[in-house]
């Protein structure tokens, strides 16, 4: 079961293990000079707000700040009522779900608020943009937050969403997630057969169409090229 004091053990461990390599990612906090490790946080709406308050907030309990276990943290905004994290010491939030309209925080219509409630609270806003969604091969029961790619042009959109806000991050939903159908990587067509009639017991997922093994690589490399904030990082 996880904790905030758990979590201030896991941040030992990992820092000590991971965060001395070159390629890990770090940023650095509003109004401080030092880039710290990157951690993102899933679920962290399953502890308090106040409970997170101690382990990132300076002066807290056990709190990892100023210290050789600080990190730049990132929750997890999903519903409306998560907005109370923004000040529970957390650096940033991101909302990970690739599935407009499937959660307040993967609405892009609601995007602009929350940019603006990062802004409010000197955090950062990480919208997650994703190619598409189909999940019904793992739960046959959610069609309703199918998103087709439609060549390409439904991650487009995402992207443009996630620009207007201005954000020093884009995050990705995902690379290789395929039972939610929102892989990135390189791949080609393939059929199960016949003997596999029912797209959702077969867990179809939704074609590269046009664009061939490469294409989503390709285009996200072309939508970061239109992102103004891709060239000040």
């Amino acid at each position: 079961n996880r904790s905030a004091r758990s979590v201030a053990s896991n941040l030992e461990y990992a820092i000590a293990a991971y965060a001395s390599h070159p390629a890990y990612h770090r940023m650095t906090r509003a109004g401080a000079n030092k880039p710290l490790p990157v951690f993102y946080v899933y679920d962290s709406y399953h502890t308090s707000a106040a409970e997170w308050g101690h382990l990132l907030k300076e002066g807290g309990s056990f709190s990892v700040r100023g210290g050789p276990n600080d990190a730049y943290m990132v929750f997890l905004l999903v519903e409306k009522q998560h907005q109370q994290y923004a000040t529970a010491g957390f650096d940033g939030f991101y909302t990970y779900f690739a599935s407009d309209g499937f959660s307040y925080g993967s609405t892009t219509r609601y995007w602009g608020q929350l940019a603006e409630l990062a802004r409010r609270n000197s955090i950062r806003f990480f919208p997650s943009v994703g190619p598409g969604y189909i999940d019904t091969g793992v739960r046959p029961w959610n069609g309703g937050t199918t998103r087709d790619r439609r060549d390409g042009e439904y991650y487009g959109a995402m992207w443009q969403a996630a620009i207007r806000t201005n954000p020093a991050v884009v995050t990705l939903t995902s690379f290789n997630e395929w039972h939610e159908g929102t892989q990135l990587e390189p791949a080609v067509p393939h059929s199960r057969g016949s003997s596999c009639t029912v797209r959702e017991a077969c867990g179809e997922y939704l074609d590269y169409g046009r664009r061939g093994p490469e294409g989503y690589i390709e285009l996200t490399r072309e939508l970061v090229g239109k992102w103004p904030g891709a060239h000040a990082q």
